[in-house]
């Protein structure tokens, strides 16, 4: 990640530690990181998810795509360098939330290997969860729920990833949710499954 511009900073530690609040909580925090092509099905698998874990006690939240660039990420659009630094600022709060304790979903189509890869990095050991949603373009296409690749198709959205701008497919992710035919539950208990066994459940 990029060095902070400001000078004469000093990192400031608290007293509770981040082990005191996973004991609290009874979870281990992490951060799921949903990527893929737009209509995988990233935040359908992130909410249904989300809701299941909460049904069994635990803290979560989800930082979307669509809802981090209406507020925190505004000022960013499509192009390579934005996208990049979109993941950045997401990769940075993401980090946050997993040092608090919380088992933070996110949902980004994050197409750049060396982006997330970046991301992974600045987390602990086992704190980065990649979970590749596994979609075909015309899988993808067919669902086309938001009607974005009628316009990617038409020239009325440039830089769409999939059709006009590249996606570079995870090489090691931890999780593969192949939802070209895989239901959004059968997904949900794959990624359950997982965090279970690697014990972030507690």
């Amino acid at each position: 990640m990029s060095e902070p511009k400001g000078k004469n900073l000093t990192w400031h530690e608290g007293q509770v530690s981040r082990d005191d609040r996973e004991k609290k909580l009874g979870q281990k925090g992490c951060t799921i990181w949903l990527t893929g092509l737009s209509g995988s099905g990233k935040s359908t698998i992130a909410v249904a998810a989300e809701k299941a874990l909460a049904e069994k006690g635990h803290l979560t939240y989800i930082l979307d795509g669509d809802n981090i660039r209406m507020g925190l990420n505004a000022n960013l659009g499509f192009s390579p360098e934005d996208r990049t630094e979109n993941i950045r600022r997401i990769g940075e709060v993401s980090k946050l939330f997993t040092d608090a304790g919380i088992i933070c979903f996110t949902s980004f189509i994050s197409p750049y290997r060396a982006d997330r890869d970046q991301v992974r990095e600045i987390m602990g050991d086992g704190d980065f969860i990649e979970a590749w949603v596994q979609a075909s373009v015309e899988t993808c296409e067919g669902r086309d729920v938001k009607g974005l690749y009628k316009k990617a198709r038409a020239g009325e959205i440039p830089e769409f990833t999939g059709i006009s701008a590249p996606y570079e497919e995870p090489r090691n992710a931890e999780v593969i949710l192949d939802t070209n035919g895989q239901s959004v539950d059968e997904s949900v208990a794959q990624l359950i499954a997982y965090l279970d066994k690697q014990g972030y459940l507690g």
